[in-house]
């Protein structure tokens, strides 16, 4: 080979081995998506629960004072119990809301469970319309005596009151025994006369009306107001005779234990002013004799019935 060539190749070799290799390139940092706080399938919004007012009413950690959707308002009798359930579940916890109208939400705990249907089903609160899901929870807390289904509650919306109790003071011995330096006069004494009073008239009247078919039935029932005082957030109780069952009601909401019903007042009927009536009516089940029934307590109050 001639030396000029043979030269040459040695200074390309020498190039070759000195040469560096390209270095690799870095990779770019990968780039973690935050999670939304929008669930797109059911329009939720996650929050915090920060104050408890009532058992439907909760203060969110924005500030903003909401109402659950699908509860009443608390029973009197029950509105403690409410609270206290409220803030068991929902007092600093993550739930998930999604607004139905202004000031009011649907609401789920963290777990996906369904406050509205938790509170119904365990009785401390009613459904504001009771149906499906919601009027099998109260029926299922009435059949148990759940919450305000059981004492001292009893399904109403206020406690009874307590028998007036009569206290007798005891007489001392020095007043039994009269003293033996006097004289002791009898006399006679007539008896006070005898006062007959006469009971208030009940304040409502209550009819009832039923077309029947084959193990089946439909009843009209009209409550009115005949007192003096305009009756709210009513609550109608009566006992069925012949084993017959409520299936629909409309205008009220209905929860049956064993043979007594309860009608409970819808939000569009839950006052009844004086001289004012409120019509209720519902589909029944009945199996064979399907008796009327005559004896209705309004918030446990007896009503005449016609």
């Amino acid at each position: 080979m001639p030396r000029k060539s043979l030269s040459f190749l040695v200074v390309l070799l020498a190039c070759a081995c000195t040469t560096e290799s390209p270095s690799r390139p870095v990779s770019a940092p990968v780039q973690l998506q935050v999670p939304t706080l929008i669930n797109d399938s059911r329009g939720e919004v996650s929050a915090s629960v920060r104050a408890v007012v009532d058992g439907r009413t909760i203060e969110l950690d924005g500030g903003e004072r909401v109402q659950i959707s699908q509860l009443a308002e608390p029973a009197g009798c029950w509105a403690a119990g409410a609270r206290t359930f409220a803030e068991k579940w929902l007092l600093a916890k993550q739930v998930r809301v999604s607004a139905m109208t202004p000031g009011e939400v649907n609401l789920r705990l963290e777990d996906g469970t369904d406050y509205a249907l938790l509170a119904v089903k365990e009785g401390v609160l009613r459904a504001q319309d009771a149906a499906g899901s919601l009027a099998e929870a109260e029926l299922a807390a009435a059949r148990d005596d759940r919450g305000l289904w059981g004492a001292p509650c009893n399904g109403m919306d206020a406690t009874p009151s307590s028998a007036a109790t009569t206290t007798t003071t005891p007489t001392s011995a020095s007043q039994q025994q009269p003293d033996s330096s006097q004289r002791v006069i009898p006399t006679t004494t007539q008896p006070p006369p005898v006062v007959t009073t006469q009971p208030p008239p009940p304040p409502c009247a209550v009819s009832y009306r039923a077309d029947q078919w084959q193990g089946g039935f439909q009843a009209q029932i009209t409550i009115r107001n005949t007192g003096r005082t305009p009756i709210t957030d009513w609550s109608l109780r009566w006992t069925f005779a012949d084993g017959q069952t409520v299936r629909d009601m409309w205008n009220a909401s209905a929860s049956q234990r064993g043979s007594t019903v309860t009608a409970t007042a819808a939000g569009h009927n839950r006052t009844i002013q004086p001289g004012a009536e409120a019509s209720i009516g519902f589909l029944g089940s009945s199996r064979g004799r399907n008796t009327s029934p005559d004896a209705f307590t309004l918030n446990g109050t007896a009503c005449t019935t016609s």
